[in-house]
């Protein structure tokens, strides 16, 4: 069949799987009920974790040229500044954390950044061309299209949102709930007055935790605004003039909204797909799972969906494709857990509800006990994100782990001295000889313990496979 894998839903969940799909030469079509591209921020924080997929896929430079490290928040109460502080802590790069803070930049820029790359291995994303039907057999799916066309496939993809067409004619259970007394407003606009060197906090006098934020958008000139709504307002508060007002409420006057590019009335909306597969359809990003936008974990937990996937569906094994589902429901309940806490947080007026810590890195996931991942002892172990590290190659010159993980194939790597080991891990100022097997820091491979003459296969997506 020409077409290995139909991906419905062209946001960064199917766009990044496609991206996996065609580096590996496996036939690929993705495609989009919308007619445009969605322009808005939307999900703009990008976790550590996901700067390490996007060096992988080869679209990191064009991320951080567009985007921009987290900026202070100044906080105002009442219209008067009274504090300064970080969402996160700043951290330095370490050998084993290239990456060791969030980045930001808007959703429609990433999905553009995205779409760019896939298109260098000849695939486009199709618009307005929305999958009305499939049927699955034995050996394939065949679906129908808005166009009136008719595709057979390996595979179909539903990662066609939290509304997914897919997952309900699956019949699959989104177990969860929404609640309907917490909205808040949400959106993007230019605000002429507010520094751009800064996010803004400000809240009402009698009460310091209502009021809006303002978080400049890198590489556009609006700023993503947020601010939550009380029993009696209404969905009307989307509208330019009733943004305004309720800023002019908070701020006294002095700050001018224009060009409002879109807003919503957002509800926590906190569910997870019964099954992440049936048969020869697969789900992943918000059509398996929606999360609060707290902590910024929604589009970074989809990205990694179409990671994980991918490498597994250009292999077609029966284990690998079982492991799919096991492997990422787990990760979404743990982060539907995380974001649900924060997002209770700000509900309960926590003035630290603004805080990230290392649980949203999204750097310590682990598919440890998985069934690809065999049992084994140490600080490091099957299942694990394998850590980057300086090395040395056997003519002096000086590589990553990152730089021998990228691209779509697996990696082993032998510790020690023999034919068969080509690469060392550097101490500082110093040559590697005999068995040092130390990074810039001075520890065992990144600080993880791997003994001399020890073999380490890292899986495609940058896991430990095995260990021996």
């Amino acid at each position: 069949m020409s077409t290995q894998v139909l991906i419905a839903g062209a946001g960064p969940t199917g766009l990044t799987l496609a991206i996996e799909l065609a580096r590996r030469d496996v036939p690929v079509r993705i495609i989009d009920k919308a007619e445009t591209y969605f322009a808005g921020s939307r999900g703009d924080g990008l976790q550590p974790r996901t700067m390490e997929v996007f060096e992988d896929l080869g679209v990191l430079d064009a991320v951080l040229a567009q985007g921009a490290a987290p900026v202070p928040t100044r906080v105002y109460v009442g219209g008067t500044l009274v504090d300064e502080r970080f969402m996160f802590d700043v951290l330095e790069p370490t050998p084993d954390t290239p990456y060791p803070g969030a980045w930001f930049l808007g959703q429609s820029q990433t999905e553009g950044i995205l779409r760019d790359r896939l298109a260098e291995f000849g695939v486009r994303v199709e618009l307005n061309t929305a999958l009305t039907g499939f049927e699955q057999d034995a050996d394939g799916v065949t679906a129908t299209l808005s166009t009136g066309e008719t595709v057979r496939s390996a595979y179909l993809v539903g990662a066609d949102g939290g509304k997914s067409f897919v997952r309900k004619a699956l019949g699959i259970a989104f177990e969860g709930t929404t609640d309907e007394s917490i909205r808040m407003l949400l959106g993007d606009v230019r605000a002429d007055g507010l520094d751009r060197g800064y996010g803004h906090r400000f809240g009402a006098t009698d009460n310091p935790m209502q009021g809006m934020m303002f978080s400049p958008l890198p590489g556009t000139p609006h700023f993503q605004f947020g601010s939550p709504l009380g029993d009696g307002d209404l969905e009307s508060e989307t509208a330019l003039p009733a943004v305004q007002a309720r800023l002019d409420a908070v701020t006294g006057g002095g700050i001018t909204l224009s060009d409002l590019a879109w807003s919503t009335v957002w509800r926590p909306n906190v569910r997870l797909a019964a099954r992440f597969r049936d048969g020869r359809v697969f789900l992943a990003g918000d059509a398996a799972h929606v999360h609060p936008p707290t902590g910024g974990q929604g589009l970074n937990t989809g990205i990694q969906d179409g990671y994980n996937l991918g490498w597994k569906l250009a292999d077609g094994s029966p284990e690998l494709l079982d492991s799919y589902e096991i492997e990422r429901r787990t990760v979404a309940a743990r982060v539907l857990g995380i974001t649900t806490g924060l997002m209770q947080k700000y509900v309960d007026g926590d003035e630290d509800a603004d805080r990230r810590g290392e649980e949203t890195q999204q750097l310590d996931i682990t598919y440890r006990g998985g069934p690809l991942s065999p049992a084994g002892t140490g600080s490091l172990r099957p299942g694990d994100r394998a850590p980057d590290a300086p090395l040395v190659d056997a003519n002096g010159k000086r590589v990553r782990l990152f730089e021998l993980f990228r691209g779509p194939h697996a990696t082993e790597l032998v510790f020690g001295d023999g034919p068969t080991s080509g690469y060392r891990i550097l101490p500082a100022g110093s040559i590697a000889t005999g068995t040092d097997l130390v990074d810039e820091g001075g520890h065992a491979y990144a600080a993880y313990d791997v003994q001399p003459g020890a073999r380490v296969l890292i899986r495609p997506d940058g896991y430990v496979w095995s260990m021996s």
